[in-house]
């Protein structure tokens, strides 16, 4: 009906789809935005109003001020979050990524005994649910005088992460073609450099994704946060975000100027590293 042939529908039904998908993904950020313009008050009037009669930016100029949320630190505990949230999420994605990546690495090439059966086990580390172990790694932080510190959350998130990255990348090198590595070999290239000039640049696109994946799950993680840290020397952005909601009221202005804030590194990262993925799969294409 008017298609042309392998297409399943039409270019203005194809148009209208996406328009519809953009429109059920973008409107709930750009109600978050209008929120955050507008008045504690006018956010509290029923009906809901979607565009603000009132604009303002005091939503934030008040949650970068010091002591935004109640410490005297003499710096916005918002903005000391924010900071805590990026430590944490680039050092865990470093760390998990680096080891991952070598271990994936191994499992794709070496000759290990049973080696499926210890990648299941490293998958069935992923399935365990993080109340099962909180109390271990509590009381493991507790004796080595690591509470309420980075280093406690990196440790633990990376605890989560590594294997993530192992079972995503040791697919990768495992669709990479091995005479490749075996003709750099022959040229006299060492088996660590034969990893890091041909097989590393090949396996970019999961090596970007899995990148990607690993900072988001960081990056919006509360349970072990809420855990594991007391103060905001330590506190990472959702539990900030969440001591705006008190026992009697909730600041519905801070609420909504924090979680738009803490959305945009995710969404600029994301697009950052999408180019990436696809310049690496482009490249991918032409190597093979």
């Amino acid at each position: 009906m008017g298609t042309r042939r392998g297409l399943l529908l039409s270019p203005p039904a194809r148009y209208t789809l996406l328009g519809l998908y953009l429109l059920f993904t973008m409107l709930p950020m750009v109600w978050l935005y209008l929120s955050t313009i507008q008045t504690q008050a006018s956010l509290l009037t029923l009906p809901v109003q979607f565009i603000p009669r009132e604009v303002t930016l005091t939503n934030y100029t008040d949650i970068f001020k010091p002591a935004a949320f109640g410490e005297n630190s003499g710096e916005s505990t918002f903005l000391l979050s924010l900071r805590n949230s990026v430590i944490v999420t680039v050092a865990t994605t470093f760390i998990a990524v680096t080891l991952g990546t070598l271990a994936a690495y191994a499992f794709a090439r070496f000759n290990i005994p049973r080696k499926r059966t210890l990648l299941l086990i490293v998958l069935s580390s992923q399935l365990l649910p993080a109340v099962s172990i909180i109390i271990p790694l509590f009381r493991m932080f507790k004796s080595a005088e690591l509470l309420d510190t980075l280093a406690s959350l990196v440790l633990a998130y990376t605890t989560f992460s590594v294997p993530f990255v192992v079972w995503i990348m040791a697919g990768y090198f495992q669709s990479i073609p091995i005479e490749l590595e075996e003709a750099a070999r022959i040229d006299g290239a060492s088996r660590l450099h034969a990893f890091a000039r041909v097989a590393l640049p090949l396996a970019a696109p999961g090596l970007g994704a899995t990148a990607i994946f690993t900072m988001l799950n960081v990056w919006d993680e509360f349970f072990f946060a809420l855990i594991f840290t007391s103060t905001y020397a330590s506190k990472t952005v959702p539990i900030a975000l969440a001591e705006f909601i008190g026992r009697h009221s909730v600041n519905w202005g801070m609420l909504v100027t924090g979680g738009f804030i803490a959305s945009l590194p995710p969404i600029v990262l994301s697009l950052i590293f999408y180019r990436h993925i696809v310049s690496g799969l482009a490249a991918g294409g032409l190597k093979g």
